[in-house]
């Protein structure tokens, strides 16, 4: 049953849209990994859909297209690992779903009474402390093999265009593959 559902899983993952917005998010992390070594003071985002994925931060479009091409040469190359970052969202979403959850079993069995839940926070924050720390390396683990792929495959950089989103330079990069 636990291969069927390995199988299942691994099928689901390598459909076309969600494949492709995988390699996606990873290319965008790697960019995110070149671009961090070059500019270790600025703050850069990113947001990966089908089509490609937005870089938003103070950097030049030179800057992104050069980074870019190396994040997808540097994948190529066997630097996997690139496609993981510890600033994803996915991180948080692990973080805050598993502490959530932890504070929820805490109340479980809590009578009636208000007194009854607010005698129960100290072991709810203690449990959602654990996750939180358990979260890190789940997080990680969740990006590597769900969220995001290391293996590019055929995607290839089609065109990375700059704009202005209120004060936030925005460079948009898109992908096909």
């Amino acid at each position: 049953m636990t291969d069927q559902v390995s199988n299942l899983f691994q099928s689901i993952l390598g459909t076309f849209p969600i494949s492709r917005i995988r390699r996606n998010h990873g290319l965008e992390h790697a960019t995110l990994h070149m671009l961090s070594e070059r500019y270790p003071q600025t703050s850069l985002a990113g947001h990966s859909d089908m089509g490609g994925f937005w870089i938003m931060g103070n950097v030049s479009t030179e800057d992104v297209k050069a980074a870019v091409g190396e994040a997808l040469q540097r994948m190529r190359g066997g630097e996997q690992e690139l496609a993981v970052h510890p600033n994803c969202g996915t991180n948080f979403v692990t973080a805050g779903t598993l502490a959530g959850i932890a504070a929820s079993a805490a109340m479980f069995g809590a009578g009636r009474r208000f007194r009854d839940k607010i005698e129960r926070v100290p072991l709810a924050a203690s449990l959602a402390t654990v996750a939180l720390m358990l979260a890190q390396p789940v997080g990680l683990l969740v990006q590597e093999r769900v969220t995001t792929s290391g293996h590019p495959g055929t995607l290839e950089v089609v065109d990375v265009v700059a704009s202005k989103r209120g004060r936030i330079q925005t460079h948009r990069v898109s992908t096909r593959g």
